[in-house]
């Protein structure tokens, strides 16, 4: 029977770009979204005074769009960067008067500055972001009608408020996010031996994975803050610490094919409750059993409820974050090819944007600048989800203003779409705009007396913002198409090879044990950061996206690979001899060459493999990998592994 076109699959870049994250719903933020946005529209409204209202609310916008879940400090740290950055750029927009002589050399000077920023890291990437966005906003205020002086007071006020919103919590809930961190680690330990199948304990996998690698990051940043003078924080990151041996142990059983007693996976889910109500941990049980995995899991549980004191993470100063910044800049040109490619298309759109016969349309330069931004992924998916995105919330925003929505009725949809926003940024870039948008278009359009056509005018400069990203900043920009998951692809490799190399060597010392549980956290956490940019690559259909995909097998062969390894550490810790050093050298090696072909672009050469029983996964796991990066070739022999007895 022959197929028709409606029987054919969605294309592969499709599917992935409109792919929703699975992760829980932040009803908190969401909640605290509406409130932040919506009270100041109510206040508004309540002293007649709409416009001063939605400044406030505007200058609480940028602390929803840069929350983030983590501890209070980071948060703060995180938040209050932001909202101070949107304020200057807004007060910088508010100088020009909206006269293009000023306002396009700063949009566009501001551009490069913001992208030169954001190799600084995390939250300097987020603040820089809002220094561009509210700077291209207040641009577009000179037809407000409101005093600049009284503009920015208001943003300012509404920026206050917001970060007020944000982190109220922080007077009864302190350690709250540390204590859910830390938790959820030994819940994703229960759902990791609950899994009734392959995928599943594959996927529960990654989230132990992620949730080790979240929770660890929101201890040591904690500890390093307060220099390790915190009895709550030292006890869980002592407790985290302390579980290491137990993780190992799940990974390798789970690898083997084995579950724990049902015993275990309850006590896991009593850790975990106990943590989160801050409340003594529960006896571990304990049990021989013939399986030497099942006993090691044992073992690492004892090894839980004891006191081990893990030393303190020296704090990184400001001094040093700003030499490694300045590094970075002189270190190669990526970072300055991203800023060239952002200033260039913003260029562009300032340029289109005054031949456009709609006033204030800055909205070009604001799609250009929020999907082009260098470190947040695809720029052609970005540039597709801003654009559906758009249409859906341009379609929402006319709606309010066609029905003419005022009083207690806008402020309820304000609240609904910070919510939505919220719910938006944790799930689907597309969502995130599609609420985003209408927030906009009250918050800016609404107060100077927007209309039909001025909303529909906003639909048009997104998508002429859309095409020039797509146009100049990915089409016809050198390079952009081209693979970029080959480098990572290689790093990993080469981390997974110094984990290979201490955790199946004797580990005497408790210096030596250390650096195996580093190496073993360095593997893990590569590989994490590697299949999320192969999600970020996967939704391009140029040959990026392409060979993403077709690189998936060789990413989860080393994932799988790496499980082995840890399967092999585990008895090696629990008694039994370690491999030999030749042969822990021969899968460095073909590691090492794993590594290399990637990165040179060529087929792996044969290498010998050991033969040994014990590390027969792991090398098969290898050899599968060799076979992803060769790829489908039938005219040759693939098997060019010679066993080394």
């Amino acid at each position: 029977m022959s197929s028709t076109r409606a029987d054919l699959p969605a294309p592969r870049w499709l599917v992935h770009l409109l792919r929703s994250t699975p992760v829980p719903i932040p009803w908190a933020r969401a909640v605290r979204a509406a409130i932040a946005l919506a009270v100041p529209i109510a206040i508004g409204f309540a002293l007649d005074e709409l416009v001063l209202g939605a400044l406030v609310s505007s200058g609480a916008l940028p602390t929803v769009l840069a929350d983030a879940a983590g501890p209070y400090r980071y948060r703060a740290v995180r938040l209050a960067g932001a909202a101070f950055a949107a304020v200057v750029g807004f007060g910088l927009g508010l100088l020009t008067g909206g006269n293009p002589a000023f306002s396009i050399p700063l949009v566009v000077a501001v551009s490069a500055v913001s992208a030169l920023i954001s190799a600084a890291g995390n939250n300097a990437s987020i603040a820089a972001l809002q220094l561009f966005v509210f700077t291209v906003l207040g641009t577009g205020q000179h037809s407000v009608g409101t005093d600049s002086e009284l503009a920015l007071a208001c943003f300012a006020g509404g920026a206050v408020w917001g970060l007020l919103v944000a982190l109220v919590g922080w007077t009864v809930h302190a350690t709250s996010p540390e204590r859910q961190a830390v938790a959820q680690v030994f819940i994703e330990l229960a759902a990791l031996h609950s899994a009734q199948d392959e995928a599943t304990a594959l996927a529960a996998r990654q989230q132990l994975t992620a949730s080790m690698n979240t929770a660890y990051d929101r201890l040591l940043n904690a500890r390093s803050w307060l220099s390790g003078r915190d009895v709550t924080y030292r006890k869980l990151l002592n407790l985290l610490s302390a579980a290491t041996p137990a993780v190992e142990a799940c990974v390798a059983m789970v690898n083997a094919g084995l579950r724990a007693p049902r015993d275990v996976i309850e006590y896991f889910t009593d850790v975990a409750t106990a943590v989160l109500a801050n409340g003594p941990l529960p006896d571990p049980p304990r049990g021989e059993h013939p399986d030497p995995a099942i006993t090691a899991l044992y073992h690492g549980l004892a090894k839980i409820n004891t006191e081990q004191e893990r030393q303190r993470r020296e704090r990184v100063t400001f001094r040093a974050r700003v030499r490694e910044w300045l590094g970075l800049l002189s270190s190669g040109p990526l970072t300055w090819i991203a800023a060239l490619r952002l200033t260039l298309c913003v260029t562009l759109a300032e340029l289109v944007s005054l031949v456009v016969p709609v006033d204030r349309s800055y909205w070009i330069t604001l799609t250009v600048g929020i999907v082009l931004k260098p470190d947040f992924g695809s720029v052609f998916g970005r540039a597709i989800l801003r654009g559906l995105g758009t249409i859906v919330g341009v379609g929402i925003g006319a709606a309010v203003l066609g029905i003419g929505t005022q009083g207690i009725g806008l402020v309820l949809l304000v609240g609904l779409f910070a919510a939505g926003a919220a719910i938006g940024k944790v799930r689907n870039y597309g969502i995130l705009s599609a609420f985003v948008t209408p927030l906009i278009i009250v918050q800016m359009d609404l107060t100077a007396g927007g209309d039909w056509p001025l909303v529909l005018a906003r639909l048009v400069d997104t998508v002429i913002g859309c095409v020039i990203v797509l146009v100049f900043g990915y089409l016809l920009w050198p390079g952009s198409r081209r693979p970029r998951v080959g480098g990572r692809l290689a790093d990993v490799a080469e981390t997974v090879g110094h984990y290979v190399e201490t955790g199946l060597s004797a580990a005497d010392t408790p210096q030596e044990r250390t650096e195996r549980s580093r190496n073993r956290r360095r593997a893990y956490r590569g590989l994490a950061d590697l299949r999320t940019a192969f999600q970020q690559l996967v939704v391009e259909p140029s040959p990026a996206g392409r060979q993403a995909a077709a690189w998936w097998p060789a990413i989860v062969a080393l994932e799988q690979l790496t499980d082995a390894v840890t399967a092999v550490v585990v008895t090696v810790e629990h008694g039994a001899r370690p491999p030999a050093a030749d042969d822990v050298r021969l899968i460095t090696e073909g590691l090492g060459e794993l590594a290399a072909a990637v990165r040179e672009q060529r087929d792996p050469a044969g290498v010998d493999l050991p033969a040994a029983e014990e590390l027969s996964d792991i090398a098969d796991q290898l050899e599968n990998a060799f076979d992803a990066v060769r790829g489908p070739d039938l005219t040759r022999s693939r098997f060019t592994f010679r066993r080394r007895g």
